[in-house]
C-alpha cells in the first residue's frame, strides 16, 4: 500500500492548481452573476441606455492599458470587423439585457444568457459550416423549450415574455459576435481586443444614452450598481477570464458560464427578494442541462 509520505511534489502541486482553478471559475461565475443584479438596480433609474453607456465607459477604462500598441496588430480590413464584433459582442446585447432587467427578475437575463454557448454553434454551422455535432442539435432543442417555458412565465401578474426574448436575442448576438471573432479577428490579443470592442461600443452607444438621461438623478445605490457593473462584471472580469483562457484554455474557462444564471438567481433572491419560481427552475433546467449536454465532449471535469 501506498503512504500519504510517497506523494510527488508534482502530484501536490498539480492537486493544488485543480483546486485553484476550481475557485477561480466559480468566483468569475459569481461576478458574472451579480452582473444580472446590478443590471436589476440601476436599469430603472438610470434607463437602459445610460446604464449601458456608464458599464461600457468604467469597463473600457479598466482595460485601457492593454491597448498599448494596439496599432501595431490591428490592420486596415479588420476594423470592419471590429465594430461589428463590438456592436453584436457589446453594445447590443448589454442593451437587451439591461432593457430585460426594467421588466423582469434578474434569473430571466441569467438564463437565457446561456444560450449563447448553443447559438455559437448554431451559427458557425449555418454561416461557416463548421461542424455540429448531434448532441448539441439534441441541445439547442431542449435550450428553446426552454426559452418557451420561460416565455410563459408570469410574476406578479405581469407578462415577461419580452424580456425573455430581449435576453434570448442578446444571446444570439453572442453567438454571432464569437464566430465574427473565431474567423476573422482571432489573431488578436484577447484582452486587447476586449478592450477596443467596449470603447466602440461606447462611441454607439453615446448619442442614444444622451437621448435618454433620467430626468432626476439616480440614487447611490443605481450609481453602486453601474459601477459594479463596469469595472468589476466587464472591465475585471474580461480581463480574469482572459487569463483562465491563456492559462487552461477556452474549453474548461467556458465552463464558469454555467454557473452564471445560479448565482444570478441567488443574488436576486437574497438582495431583492426575487422569487425562486417552478417555470424558472424548469427553464433554467431545460437550457443549463443542453448547454452542459453539448459540452461534455469539450470540457473536461474540474
Amino acid at each position: 500500500m501506498t503512504s500519504s509520505a510517497s506523494v510527488s511534489p508534482l502530484a501536490e502541486s498539480t492537486s493544488a492548481r485543480s483546486w485553484l482553478t476550481s475557485l477561480e471559475l466559480l468566483l468569475l461565475g459569481a461576478v458574472w452573476g451579480g452582473s444580472f443584479l446590478f443590471m436589476r438596480i440601476g436599469a430603472g433609474p438610470f434607463g437602459a441606455s445610460v446604464l449601458v453607456e456608464l458599464r461600457l465607459l468604467f469597463g473600457a477604462l479598466v482595460l485601457t492599458p492593454f491597448l498599448y500598441r494596439a496599432h501595431r496588430h490591428v490592420r486596415r480590413e479588420q476594423w470592419p470587423f471590429l465594430l461589428l464584433a463590438a456592436l453584436l459582442s457589446s453594445a447590443l446585447p448589454f442593451f437587451l439585457f439591461a432593457w430585460g432587467a426594467e421588466r423582469a427578475p434578474a434569473g430571466i437575463g441569467a438564463i437565457t444568457n446561456s444560450l449563447a454557448v448553443l447559438f455559437t454553434a448554431l451559427i458557425g454551422f449555418l454561416l461557416y459550416q463548421d461542424r455540429i455535432s448531434r448532441r448539441r442539435v439534441i441541445a439547442l432543442v431542449a435550450g428553446f423549450v426552454g426559452v418557451v417555458v420561460l416565455m410563459s412565465h408570469r410574476t406578479a401578474g405581469s407578462g415577461i415574455m419580452l424580456a425573455a426574448l430581449a435576453g434570448t436575442s442578446a444571446a444570439c448576438c453572442y453567438g454571432f459576435s464569437a464566430n465574427i471573432i473565431k474567423h476573422h479577428l482571432a489573431q488578436l490579443p484577447p484582452v486587447m481586443l476586449a478592450a477596443i470592442s467596449l470603447w466602440l461600443a461606447a462611441l454607439m452607444m453615446l448619442v442614444p444614452a444622451l437621448l435618454h438621461l433620467p430626468a432626476v438623478v439616480p440614487p447611490a445605490s443605481a450609481w453602486g450598481a453601474a459601477i459594479g457593473l463596469g469595472v468589476v462584471c466587464t472591465g475585471l472580469a474580461y480581463a480574469f477570464y482572459f487569463r483562465l483562457i491563456r492559462r487552461i484554455g477556452p474549453a474548461r474557462a467556458v465552463t464558469c458560464t454555467y454557473l452564471v444564471p445560479v448565482f444570478a438567481v441567488i443574488w436576486a433572491w437574497l438582495w431583492l427578494d426575487e422569487a425562486i419560481t417552478v417555470q424558472m427552475i424548469c427553464a433554467g433546467a431545460l437550457i443549463l442541462g443542453g448547454v452542459i449536454y453539448s459540452q461534455r465532449d469539450k470540457a473536461p471535469r474540474i
